[in-house]
């Protein structure tokens, strides 16, 4: 990539890292960097909206709760 793209490309990150905040969205940078090049790369953006609402409302795994549970049975 020159220079140039490099530099339109941070740019235009900044630019939907900015209407992302304002939007009070709760992604950072990287986050939305990688949403943007699945985008790129043809995904679906209302998919994409879609499990990033599912990931963020389920709750953490039980699989993470049932291995603190069993830790603390002696």
């Amino acid at each position: 990539m020159d220079s140039e793209a490099a530099r339109t490309a941070r740019e235009s990150l900044e630019l939907a890292f900015h209407m992302s905040n304002m939007l009070d969205t709760g992604l950072d940078r990287q986050t939305l960097s990688v949403l943007i090049a699945l985008c790129d790369l043809g995904l679906n953006p209302e998919s994409l909206a879609a499990v990033v609402k599912e990931l963020r409302s389920d709750p953490p795994s039980s699989a993470s709760a049932s291995a603190s549970s069993s830790s603390n049975v002696s």
